[in-house]
This record gives structure tokens, C-alpha cells and sequence, in this order.
């Protein structure tokens, strides 16, 4: 499992739109695009990784009141075991007409054997 699979599920079950990287259609009223951040290790006594922290930031784009919608993507997250590291209105974007919103997640991973 990974952290932007999870992430689609997760917002999909909510009925919201999202893509990853760029919204390559012509976009809703309301959207999400999910961005990687980082793919970090825990160090261990044996310096042998067990584990990995997947990290991402949700943008969500919202034509209307933002407030309910963010409020519910994170309760979501929370009860799906993610991180919320930070969390930050970007601002209004007058030539789109939407508010941007980016809520930063992480989450542990158990690594997988190859």
C-alpha cells in the first residue's frame, strides 16, 4: 500500500475529484490534487530500515466555503491513520475564482521485500 493510493481512496469514498500531480481535466467546482513530498527512512540500531514515512500535500481547490469540506477531508485522514503535519490556507486565486487550501500528510509504511 502507499500513500497516494490510500489518498485516492480515501477522498474518492468522499466524493470529491482528484488527480495527482496537475488536474488534467477541466476542473470541477471543487477538487484535490495530491503532491509527493518525501519518502524518508527511520534510522534503526542496525541501519537496516523496517519502515519508511511517505509524505503528501493535499491542495484542495474549492469554488465555495472551503471550511466544511477541509474539516471533513481531515477527520477522514485522522481516522485513517494519517499524520496531518500541517495544515494552511494558501489564499484566493482571483484569475480561477478558488480558494486554495493544503493540508501536508504523513504516514508509516512497513517496507515491503523485493
Amino acid at each position: 500500500m502507499s500513500t497516494l493510493s490510500e489518498l485516492n481512496t480515501l477522498l474518492g469514498a468522499l466524493g470529491i475529484a482528484v488527480e495527482t500531480g496537475v488536474f488534467q481535466e477541466k476542473a470541477p467546482d471543487e477538487y484535490v490534487v495530491i503532491t509527493p513530498l518525501a519518502d524518508t527512512f527511520e534510522l534503526h540500531a542496525d541501519d537496516r530500515p523496517r519502515q519508511e514515512i511517505q509524505e503528501a500535500r493535499l491542495s484542495l481547490f474549492s469554488k465555495n466555503n472551503y471550511q466544511q469540506r477541509k474539516n471533513q477531508i481531515v477527520r477522514s485522514l485522522l481516522d485513517h491513520e494519517f499524520t496531518v503535519t500541517d495544515r494552511r490556507y494558501i489564499g484566493h486565486e482571483d484569475d480561477t475564482n478558488y480558494h486554495h487550501y493544503a493540508i501536508d500528510v504523513a504516514k508509516i509504511y512497513d517496507l515491503e521485500e523485493t
